[in-house]
């Protein structure tokens, strides 16, 4: 086939494959994250449950890991269609670098199939084995669930800041080093941020739904234990988060200096830059913000007067989209700011009063604590992904040269709507019969402590 002829399916091919990507990865990292998190949760849960004789406790223990194995179930259908979306739409990647980059894909089916054969046992173990051998069985899903995420970021910190291979004269890869590539500058900064979000995600949902049924009058101590237990530890990681914030931007800093210009929509390069909050991008020129004089400096170089690169130093065609990029930023850093002060107000009035705030609004604010968390992590990842662009692999592979030529993308694009909407409907649907299934408690449950002798404010202390 002539290739001008290729050369323009790929172009047109680009829109949709983006949006098929977009819309599987905004998806799937969304149950990747119960995923990650929800097995910890839930085995603390029984370990107290155990430890204190809580039959409530046992019975939230007990619900949360049906509503783990549903989402499990759902993140596995999902991260399968990935894993066919990587090679389908963009060939010119994985031919040209899968021999570097295919590797931790390897290790994270690995991971895959480990936590999967462990959450066969633990939810069918659950009343045939020892309550040790049960927590126990829960640890290999545990720490599988965290190495299939350490993986997969590992490979998008790759594209970030490609290394461990060498391109010869025709710029062809040569010399792989998979391993060297899988530990780049900003696959730890990534990874950490990616783990303590998926506890804060868990964490701040789950405590959200047992908000909004105390926000409709029940106070048992069921609902009092199903907010503070994940709580406590999404709003323990919340302020570690923020300082993990400040390192990933460092990274971005040295290796991706584009990329930190259009999360600051700034055009010039200039010493003592401004720290940027809000605004719009408009004639390279952002309008309408709140600028700290000097704290984009200070924040990136520890200097004042530090020199920030701006977009002007790369020609258009290699900026980023900044006004999505930028707003998508600021999104994150106020929402991260927002559940940083719901995890203050919690951690102030424990410290003086060793009880949870008592006023509807602190519920109403842990009600949408949970979208809230969700909403900064996908801005989170728009400012990774857009703020990459235009490369898919930076500096080195563009994105409309690794798309796919082939016809048809469109209706993929299409299709793959028409699962991940099928597949969001079933999910609520499992979940609310689960949660209907669940609020009538056990006789045994109806014996648990006084709400003065809370099983979550118990293990706060």
């Amino acid at each position: 086939m002539d290739p001008s002829v290729l050369l323009a399916d790929a172009a047109e091919n680009l829109y949709p494959a983006r949006m098929q990507m977009a819309l599987s990865l905004g998806w799937h990292i969304v149950f990747a994250c119960f995923g990650v998190a929800f097995p910890l949760i839930t085995v603390v849960a029984e370990w107290l449950g155990h430890r204190r004789g809580d039959a409530a406790l046992a019975g939230l223990a007990h619900t949360w890991a049906k509503a783990m194995g549903v989402l499990f179930a759902a993140g596995a259908v999902s991260g399968t269609l990935l894993s066919f979306e990587m090679g389908i739409l963009w060939p010119g990647l994985m031919d040209r670098f899968g021999e570097v980059y295919g590797f931790p894909f390897v290790l994270e089916g690995f991971a895959f199939f480990i936590e999967a054969i462990f959450v066969g046992v633990y939810l069918f173990g659950w009343d045939r084995l020892s309550p040790r051998a049960h927590m126990l069985s829960a640890v290999p899903m545990i720490i599988s669930g965290m190495a299939g995420a350490f993986f997969v970021v590992a490979a998008n910190a790759w594209m970030n800041n490609p290394t461990g291979f060498g391109l010869d004269e025709e710029a062809r890869v040569v010399d792989a080093q998979p391993w060297a590539a899988m530990f780049g500058p900003s696959t730890w900064p990534q990874v950490v941020h990616m783990l303590l979000a998926a506890y804060m995600v868990t964490g701040f949902t789950i405590a959200s739904v047992y908000a909004v049924g105390m926000l409709r009058g029940r106070r048992d101590h069921r609902h009092r234990a199903g907010l503070l237990l994940p709580l406590a530890l999404a709003a323990a990681l919340t302020p570690v988060q923020i300082g993990v914030g400040d390192w990933i931007a460092n990274t971005v800093a040295d290796n991706q200096p584009v990329k930190l210009a259009a999360m600051e929509a700034q055009y010039e390069t200039t010493a003592g830059a401004s720290l940027s909050l809000g605004g719009v991008y408009v004639d390279d020129e952002l309008r309408y913000a709140l600028e700290i004089p000097n704290g984009l400096s200070l924040l990136i170089h520890h200097d004042p007067d530090g020199v920030v690169q701006g977009l002007e130093e790369v020609p258009a065609d290699e900026r980023p989209p900044v006004n999505v990029v930028h707003l998508a930023y600021n999104a994150m850093v106020g929402l991260g700011t927002a559940l940083l002060l719901l995890a203050g107000w919690l951690g102030w009035v424990w410290w003086r009063r060793r009880r949870i705030p008592g006023t509807p609004w602190f519920l109403r604010a842990v009600a949408v604590s949970g979208v809230a968390a969700v909403v900064a992590m996908e801005a989170g990842w728009i400012t990774t992904e857009v703020g990459r662009q235009p490369w898919t692999v930076y500096g080195i592979l563009r994105t409309a040269d690794a798309v796919s030529p082939a016809p048809g993308l469109y209706l993929g694009f299409y299709a793959v709507v028409v699962v991940y909407v099928l597949l969001t409907v079933l999910t609520v649907v499992v979940l609310r019969r689960l949660a209907h299934s669940s609020t009538t408690p056990a006789p045994q449950e109806r014996d648990a402590p006084p709400p003065d002798r809370d099983a979550g404010e118990v293990a706060l202390r």
